[in-house]
């Protein structure tokens, strides 16, 4: 699922590319990505795109005359740029926005995919920006807030540290790639519970998730230049744990371990992390 720093990254390249621009023509191939009613999304046709923002892991088009689109990616939701008039054919295509030429633009087609059969992605149209309210989770913004800030909503429930720092309602925008890379950096345990922590590992811990977070913000920025992000992953070769378990860990070179559960796992070094204990492959494991 994109993370804070992909969807900062896609809302910055969305709106160099299509800020300004006219919603010319909309073509919906699957029903079922829209979850709203009202208003309905042909309302976004002929309205110019004032901008972009994150809400969360939710990318929001803000149209002129007070309307938003919200999009949640979730898993498997991409953005790609098409040549202009480029329908939704294949069975990835969900919905295509066409765009006519301006000034300074070419007429082109912004499509939105998802590859995957389960189909998660979702959009729902919202008239009043105080209406956006309803689609966020009202977790905290890791990179703006101070330490004081962080150290109340991170203690303001008992969770594992992985739990916390994904949980939605705690922290906007960080998942399951970014939690494993802020734990490893700030060299603690995922399945240290937050009561147990001290001063001292909180600081840490702040001081592990800005960085983290903006350094992936200022590479994949770096990596996209003026384009548009067509390679968004959550596996990327310069991640320190995440999904590189049995690889070394380039702080001790110890073996990457894993816990498994569901459809995801939490990457971490024993060494670095959980002096030298290799945790059970298991959710609960303690």
């Amino acid at each position: 699922m994109p993370e804070l720093p992909d969807v900062a990254v896609y809302c910055e390249a969305l709106g160099r590319h299509y800020t300004g621009r006219t919603i010319e023509k909309l073509e919906l191939k699957s029903p079922f990505l829209v979850r709203s009613f009202e208003p309905d999304l042909s309302e976004a046709i002929g309205r110019r795109v004032e901008g972009f923002s994150r809400l969360g892991k939710r990318i929001v088009w803000h149209l002129e005359n007070d309307l938003h689109l919200v999009v949640h990616l979730m898993i498997a939701g991409r953005f790609h740029r098409k040549r202009a008039g480029t329908k939704p054919k294949g069975k990835n295509d969900l919905l295509a926005w066409h765009f006519a030429s301006d000034e300074s633009r070419k007429a082109d087609t912004l499509m939105l995919t998802e590859a995957s059969p389960q189909k998660r992605a979702s959009l729902h149209v919202v008239e009043d920006e105080a209406e956006l309210v309803v689609h966020n989770p009202g977790g905290l913004e890791p990179l703006s807030c101070s330490l004081a800030e962080f150290r109340a909503q991170l203690v303001s429930r008992n969770h594992t540290l992985k739990r916390s720092l994904t949980s939605p309602r705690l922290f906007s925008g960080i998942g399951n790639a970014y939690s494993d890379e802020i734990l490893h950096a700030a060299q603690l345990s995922p399945i240290k519970w937050t009561s147990r922590l001290d001063e001292e590992e909180i600081g840490m811990l702040h001081a592990a998730t800005q960085q983290t977070l903006s350094d992936w913000v200022d590479r994949l920025r770096e990596q996209c230049g003026d384009g548009f992000p067509e390679k968004v992953t959550a596996f990327h070769p310069d991640m320190a744990v995440h999904g590189r378990f049995g690889q070394p860990c380039p702080a001790c070179q110890t073996a990457i371990q894993r816990i498994r559960y569901a459809s995801n796992e939490t990457n971490y070094c024993p060494r670095c992390q959980t002096d030298g204990k290799v945790l059970a492959d298991r959710s609960l494991s303690r």
